[in-house]
């Protein structure tokens, strides 16, 4: 998606905006959701995504299956400054707390609400960086090599935590109780034990 700024670049950059929005809006809309307190906050958060996508057209990849995961990038930057900045005010704790401590108020969706606080409970249980690979592969459904992308790492190395996740999500009795999201069985496999990795994290 070329936009080099003059001014006959504009309308394919444009163009090219319209349909990255098209393709992929409802996607990252639900990325964010399962990932922002609220569903005013999730909105806000697909929004700025695509306001980094339209200043940086030039950056937006343009070969087949890469555009997902790096506006999935870009909307996981933009939760995790927005969370940095709760944490700052000290309001992220309290919110978490009374999320995770209400008794849901619609009895027509009570039983989805409490299997959705089960599943968060669950992954409450492990570390912050296997729950954010147990999404991107059974909540987001990446595969391992472009969620690899999305959080910055080799495939290698994201193939070790997603297998470090799931033994955790199997291990951690809160997990075993009300499972965390599953990791599809294609994308089971065991790390691989060389120390010769190319890359870092």
């Amino acid at each position: 998606m070329p936009h080099d700024g003059t001014p006959g670049a504009a309308p394919d950059g444009e163009a090219g905006l319209r349909a990255l929005f098209d393709a992929h809006y409802g996607r990252i809309l639900g990325f964010a959701r399962r990932r922002a307190d609220d569903a005013e906050s999730a909105q806000d958060v697909a929004a700025e995504t695509f306001l980094v996508a339209w200043r940086r057209i030039d950056k937006v990849p343009t070969e087949p299956g890469e555009e997902l995961p790096w506006l999935y990038a870009v909307a996981r930057n933009i939760l995790a400054n927005e969370q940095r900045g709760r944490r700052r005010g000290g309001r992220l704790t309290a919110r978490l707390g009374r999320t995770a401590s209400a008794a849901p108020e619609a009895p027509d969706h009570a039983g989805g609400v409490v299997e959705a606080l089960h599943v968060r409970q669950a992954l409450a249980a492990l570390s912050e960086n296997d729950q954010e690979t147990l999404r991107l592969v059974g909540w987001d459904g990446l595969d391992p090599a472009a969620a690899a992308r999305v959080v910055g790492c080799s495939p290698r190395t994201f193939a070790v935590r997603l297998h470090r996740a799931g033994d955790a999500s199997n291990t951690n009795s809160p997990a075993a109780r009300s499972p965390a999201p599953t990791v599809p069985r294609q994308h089971r496999q065991t790390p691989p034990t060389d120390s010769g990795n190319p890359w870092r994290d």
